[in-house]
C-alpha cells in the first residue's frame, strides 16, 4: 500500500487565501482603479489613489507601434514556378472576407464572447478573473480578442527589435498588462471589429510553424480559410490556448476534446444550432485530417535543391540584403520576399534526368555527374544539377554542391584537364599567331629548373622544380603538329610546347579573365607553376560553363548570376547584379578557335551527326578521377562532369569501374560526360539560340570541313592521306583519355599534374 500524501492543514489553506487575498487587495487599489479609468473614465477622476492611477495611466503608451508580420520569402524559376520557402513563421495573411464565418465565429465564442460588446478590454471578465485567481489554485486569464491581439503584436515587435522581454500570458508584468488594456482601448478606436478580428486571425500561432488561419487550415486540411466548416474551425479555435498541447497533428485526441469544448460554446452563444453541433462533434478529428505540411528550406524544394542552397549562399553573402549574415538570415525568413531567379524548369527537368541516366544516385562506383548550364550574354544560370539527393541520410546524398565554388557549396572543385587547352590555344593566337602554325610535340621531358617565360614574377621567369615527363594518351604524336592539329587530338606535348614559346603571364591572363579561379579559396591561376597549362587547378562546373559562354558569345565574358530579381511584400525592388559583361578575348581570336573546337564536337562528342551547331573540348586529369566535356552551342554553355567527388589520384579512379550497370576499362572525358551532355543539350540547346557560329576573317585552312584536315596520317597541315575516320585512327574511347602509365607531375612533383583527356 503507498503511503497517502501528507494533507495540509487548515491554517495552511487559511494562510494561502488570506495571502491572495492581501496580494489582491494591494495590487488592485492601484490596477482596479487604473483599469476602471480605462474602460468607464469618470469612475476615476476622485481620490489621492485615482489621481496617482490618473497620472500612471497618461504615462503608458496609447499607440500600438505595428511591425511588419513575419511571413514567407519565396525562391522562384524564372516563369514564376516555386522552387522553395523559407519562413520561421508560416503565415498567409488574408482578409476577413476570405475567412469563413465559421471561423469568425468559433474564435469568438471561445475566446472573447462579448467581443462585439466592449471597447478593449471586458470588464466583467476581469473582476471574474480576479476574483477566481485569489480564491483558486489556478490562474484565469481576462484578455479579450483584441488584448490578445495586442499582445501578440508588440511580441512581433519586440523581436524585430532585437529584445528578448516577454509578454506572453504569464510571463506579463502589471505594467504589462496596463499598457496591453490601454493599448487595447485605444485601437478600438481606431479600427472596426472586423479588421481588429481579422489581425488576429493572422497573427495568432495555430500550432507548430503555422501562424494565421489560412497557413493552418491548408496545414492541417489542405483547404483555404474561405472554406473552413464547423469542425474545422472549432479545431483551429481551440487550438489557440495550447498550440502545442492541441495541435491535431501531435495531439488529436486533445485536440478533439478542445474542438468540442469550443463547439459547446458555439451552440451555447447561438453560432450553431443543436444539429450542428451534434453533426460537428461526430467528425473523427484524426481522420478528417489530409495534412499538407508547408516544410521551408531547400531540403524541400519542389526542384534543384543544390541550385536552391547556391542562390541562398549568394544572397546570405550579399551586403544588398543587410549589414551581416544574421540579419539577411532574418530577412529571408521573415521579410515575404520573392527571390526570382534564372533558372529554366525544362532545361533544370532535362539535366536532372540525365544526370541520373549517366550515374545513377548511390551508384557502387562512388561516380557522381554534375551538370550546369549558363546563357552566353547574359552569364544567367539555367541549369544546375548533379546525380546526388540533397539529403545526408538518403543512399549516396550530399548537401555538398558539385557544381560551385567551396564558399557556395562547399566543393573544392575539380582538376579541369584538357579543357583548359583551348584557352592556351588561345594566348597563341593573341600573340599574333596562327592555329596552322607548326609546333615541335616531340619533346616529352623538361627538365628540372627549365626556365618559363613568366613577365608578371618577380625575375621573370617560372621553372618545374622537377623532372617534368610529358606522355600522351595517343601513341605516335610526339612530332611537329599543327596547334590545330594538337588541339583536335589534345596532344599534352603539343600543349606544353605551345606553352613554352609563350609568355605564361599572359595565358594565367587570358585564363583570369575569362572567370578561371581556384574553386577552393577563390585565387587566380598561378603562372609560376607551368602544369596548369594542363588543367591540374581546382575549377568547379560553373566556372567551367561561364569560361567556354565566352568563347559561344565572340569573346564577351558575363559573370555568373542566378538572382534575377527580389521584391519585399509591399513590391519593392532589392539592387540585384545585372548582367556584368566584358569583351575579353578578340572576336576574331575567338572565331579561329571555335573552327577547331567546332570540328571537335561535331566529329567526335556529336559522332558526326550534330543536330544543332556546337562547339567543345573534352577533359580528363591523370588517374581518370575527373573527366569532363564542356560544350555550347550560341544559346547556352553547358559543363559536364563525371568523376570521383572523394579525392584524385589512383586510389579514386574510375578505371576498373562499374558504372551505372556498365563496365568501364577506362573512364575519359568522351566516355560518360560527353553522351551525357549531348543527350541533355539535343533536349535543351534548341529552346535557346542556335545559330551559326562566325566563321574568321582568316582562316589558315583553304576548307575548314575538310576531313583530311585531321587525318590520323596527317599533322595537321597536308591535304589526303586518309580521313580521321579511317580504320586506322583509334577509337574515339582511346583518343580521349589520360596517359596509362599515369607518370604526368607537376613542378612541386606531388603527382597531381592532370593529364590528355
Amino acid at each position: 500500500m503507498e503511503p497517502m500524501a501528507p494533507r495540509k492543514s487548515p491554517l495552511f489553506d487559511t494562510a494561502t487565501t488570506l495571502g491572495k487575498i492581501m496580494s489582491f487587495l494591494g495590487v488592485s487599489a492601484l490596477c482596479g482603479v487604473l483599469a476602471a479609468g480605462l474602460i468607464f473614465p469618470l469612475a476615476a477622476s476622485g481620490g489621492a489613489a485615482a489621481a496617482a492611477g490618473s497620472e500612471m495611466l497618461e504615462q503608458l503608451p496609447a499607440e500600438l507601434r505595428e511591425e511588419p508580420l513575419s511571413v514567407p520569402s519565396h525562391i522562384l524559376a524564372e516563369d514564376g514556378t516555386e522552387i522553395a520557402q523559407f519562413y520561421a513563421e508560416n503565415r498567409k495573411p488574408v482578409g476577413i472576407e476570405d475567412i469563413s464565418q465559421e471561423m469568425q465565429d468559433a474564435i469568438v465564442a471561445i475566446e472573447d464572447e462579448r467581443f462585439y460588446e466592449h471597447g478593449g478590454v471586458d470588464a466583467r471578465g476581469l473582476g471574474r478573473a480576479m476574483v477566481h485567481n485569489v480564491t483558486s489554485d489556478s490562474q484565469q486569464g481576462a484578455s479579450t480578442i483584441t488584448q490578445q491581439y495586442v499582445n501578440n503584436v508588440l511580441i512581433n515587435a519586440d523581436f524585430l527589435r532585437g529584445e528578448d522581454r516577454l509578454t506572453i500570458s504569464g510571463s506579463k508584468t502589471y505594467a504589462d498588462k496596463l499598457r496591453e488594456m490601454k493599448l487595447s482601448v485605444s485601437i478600438e478606436q481606431e479600427m472596426t471589429k472586423d479588421e481588429i478580428l481579422e489581425g488576429y486571425l493572422n497573427i495568432v500561432l495555430l500550432g507548430g510553424r503555422n501562424y494565421g488561419v489560412e497557413a493552418a487550415a491548408q496545414a492541417y486540411w489542405g483547404v483555404s480559410a474561405a472554406d473552413l466548416d464547423v469542425a474545422q474551425a472549432a479545431t483551429l479555435a481551440g487550438i489557440v490556448q495550447s498550440p502545442n498541447g492541441y495541435n491535431p497533428l501531435v495531439n488529436p485526441d486533445a485536440a478533439e476534446n478542445r474542438r468540442n469544448t469550443v463547439l459547446s460554446a458555439m451552440l451555447r452563444n447561438d453560432y450553431i444550432t443543436q444539429e450542428e453541433y451534434e453533426d460537428a462533434v461526430e467528425v473523427d478529428l484524426e481522420e478528417s485530417l489530409d495534412p499538407n505540411p508547408e516544410s521551408a528550406g531547400c531540403f524541400n524544394a519542389s526542384m534543384a535543391n543544390h541550385f536552391c542552397d547556391y542562390v541562398v549562399e549568394l544572397f546570405l553573402s550579399s551586403d544588398a540584403y543587410g549589414p551581416d549574415r544574421a540579419s539577411r538570415e532574418q530577412l529571408l525568413e521573415r521579410g515575404g520576399l520573392r527571390i526570382t531567379t534564372t533558372l529554366d524548369p525544362d532545361a533544370q527537368e532535362a539535366a536532372e534526368e540525365e544526370t541520373q541516366n549517366a550515374v545513377p544516385a548511390g551508384d557502387p562506383s562512388e561516380a557522381a555527374a554534375a551538370l550546369v548550364s549558363v546563357e552566353p550574354g547574359t552569364g544567367e544560370v539555367k541549369a544546375m544539377a548533379q546525380n546526388t539527393p540533397y539529403d545526408t541520410e538518403q543512399t549516396g546524398g550530399t548537401n555538398v554542391n558539385y557544381n560551385t565554388d567551396f564558399d557556395y557549396g562547399s566543393s573544392g572543385g575539380f582538376q579541369g584537364g584538357s579543357t583548359l587547352k583551348p584557352f592556351v590555344a588561345a594566348a597563341w593566337l593573341e600573340d599574333g599567331n596562327s592555329m596552322g602554325d607548326k609546333i615541335d610535340a616531340s619533346v616529352d621531358e623538361y627538365p628540372a629548373l627549365e626556365s618559363w617565360e613568366a613577365s608578371c614574377l618577380d625575375n621573370g621567369i617560372a621553372r618545374n622544380t622537377d623532372r617534368w615527363p610529358i606522355n600522351n594518351a595517343i601513341r605516335d604524336m610526339k612530332r611537329e603538329m599543327t596547334v590545330d592539329y594538337g588541339l583536335y587530338w589534345s596532344i599534352n606535348t603539343a600543349t606544353v610546347a605551345t606553352a613554352h614559346e609563350l609568355d605564361l603571364c599572359d595565358i594565367t591572363g587570358l585564363m583570369n579573365r575569362v572567370g578561371y579561379h581556384s574553386a577552393r579559396d577563390g585565387s587566380g591561376l598561378d603562372p609560376s607553376h607551368p602544369s596548369f597549362v594542363l588543367g591540374a587547378q581546382e575549377v568547379s562546373p560553373l566556372t567551367q560553363a561561364s569560361a567556354f559562354a565566352t568563347l559561344a558569345n565572340d569573346g564577351e565574358y558575363c559573370r555568373p548570376r542566378a538572382i534575377a530579381e527580389v521584391t519585399d511584400t509591399n513590391g519593392n525592388t532589392y539592387e540585384t547584379p545585372e548582367a556584368d559583361c566584358e569583351q575579353v578575348i578578340d572576336e576574331e581570336v575567338v572565331a579561329q578557335l571555335n573552327e577547331t573546337l567546332i570540328r571537335i564536337a561535331e566529329d567526335r562528342t556529336a559522332d558526326g551527326d550534330p543536330q544543332f551547331p556546337m562547339a567543345g573540348k573534352t577533359g580528363t586529369n591523370n588517374f581518370e578521377s575527373s573527366t569532363w566535356f564542356i560544350g555550347f552551342s550560341r544559346g547556352l554553355s553547358t559543363a559536364s562532369w563525371v568523376g570521383n567527388p572523394n579525392g584524385v589520384g589512383e586510389d579514386y579512379s574510375l578505371n576498373g569501374e562499374t558504372i551505372g550497370g556498365v563496365f568501364f576499362d577506362d573512364v575519359w572525358g568522351s566516355i560518360i560526360a560527353g553522351p551525357m551532355w549531348l543527350d541533355y543539350m539535343n533536349q535543351v540547346a534548341p529552346n535557346y539560340s542556335t545559330d551559326e557560329f562566325p566563321e574568321p576573317e582568316d582562316s589558315p585552312w583553304d576548307d575548314p570541313e575538310s576531313s583530311d584536315r585531321y587525318s590520323w596520317e596527317n599533322d595537321g597541315t597536308e591535304r589526303g592521306g586518309g580521313s580521321s575516320d579511317s580504320d586506322d585512327v583509334p577509337d574515339i574511347d582511346d583518343a580521349d583519355g589520360s596517359d596509362s602509365d599515369g607518370s604526368d607531375s607537376d613542378d612541386d612533383g606531388d603527382d597531381s599534374d592532370s593529364d590528355d583527356d
